[in-house]
């Protein structure tokens, strides 16, 4: 008969073992890493975030300060330093680059309140009468998302050949097919620029109002239309009391969102009618850039965008704050 007798040491180690201490001291490292990995992962797009966004940012606010001309393009640093007296020059009024500037911001208001209101309206509008099943409805889906698809200057250099004056389809149809003006318009010059910028707008961004009502409409129970369909709620009474109610917040994010996007807007705009752009549709966008780099004043055109973030982020922070408002006494 034989007996094995444990040895002190290993039984050390098996208390050590099973001690709770011992269970957590491996397991530091690896927790650590698990609390890293996701601002590890968020690393790459921190660092390009930096350099497309912010360092571009900071150059241009300290370009807003230097006499900057063509005179030091090759070498900027050299410029002399202005202080404040771009801005001086953007904001009097009186004398013709700050009437200019304020006569841009005005059109750009108006256009921006015209081209969110009317991709709103009709994005809803869509999204509404898409929601109950029928025959070709995701065909139809589809075929709305088409404009915000495409490529913006492919889609805007379609409609400047619509618009042009002799062979557009435009003119085509209102004059020739419908009579409806007595000649055909210039649509690209004069007045009528407006209305053509404000219809290419509104066609490439309605789709984009389109998609995110629709996606809201998904979260809305069908259970609230039963009930107010069997209460004798009307189709319109439904919308007002159930729908856009139930929208809110969807509609809250949607239109900041193209409230930004339309106030800054440049690729529409110089597509659709180049480097200068009429006064009836020259936005602010394009007003700084012909400041900028048809002028060659690179400081007052920085001290311009300067100008325009602020007002941006102004009106950002009253909107948010607002909302937030509005939210808090919903719920109460």
């Amino acid at each position: 008969m034989t007996t094995t007798t444990a040895s002190p040491e290993a039984g050390d180690r098996a208390v050590r073992k099973d001690s709770p201490g011992a269970a957590r001291g491996p397991r530091r490292p690896g927790r650590i890493k698990r609390i890293g990995l996701p601002y590890l992962l968020l690393l790459p797009a921190l660092i390009l975030e930096l350099l497309v966004h912010l360092v571009p940012m900071v150059i241009g606010v300290v370009m807003s300060f230097k006499e900057l001309t063509q005179f030091y393009i090759r070498d900027w640093g050299t410029a002399p330093w202005s202080g404040v007296d771009n801005y001086k020059v953007a904001v009097d009024f009186d004398a013709p680059v700050g009437k200019a500037l304020l006569d841009s911001f005005f059109v750009t208001v108006g256009f921006t309140l015209l081209s969110v209101g009317l991709c709103w309206l009709i994005g809803t509008a869509a999204a509404i009468c898409m929601q109950d099943a029928f025959r070709g409805r995701g065909l139809l889906r589809a075929l709305f998302l088409v404009p915000y698809a495409l490529p913006v200057y492919a889609a805007v250099i379609t409609w400047v050949f619509m618009f042009q004056h002799d062979n557009g389809l435009v003119n085509h149809v209102l004059h020739d097919q419908l009579g409806i003006t007595d000649k055909p318009s210039f649509w690209l010059i004069g007045d009528n620029a407006f209305y053509a910028l404000l219809t290419v707008s509104v066609w490439k961004g309605w789709p984009f109002a389109f998609l995110i009502v629709m996606a809201g409409l998904q979260n809305i129970p069908k259970d609230l239309y039963e009930a107010a369909a069997l209460d004798g709620a009307g189709v319109w009474q439904q919308i007002r009391r159930i729908t856009l109610p139930s929208l809110r917040p969807v509609n809250q994010v949607l239109v900041l969102v193209l409230v930004l996007w339309t106030f800054n807007d440049f690729n529409t705009p110089f597509v659709l009618f180049g480097k200068s752009a009429p006064a009836s549709a020259d936005l602010i966008s394009v007003h700084i850039y012909q400041a900028s780099f048809v002028s060659w004043n690179f400081g007052t055109g920085s001290a311009m965008s300067v100008l325009l973030l602020l007002f941006l982020l102004v009106v950002t922070g009253v909107y948010l704050l607002l909302t937030s408002r509005g939210r808090k006494a919903a719920d109460v």
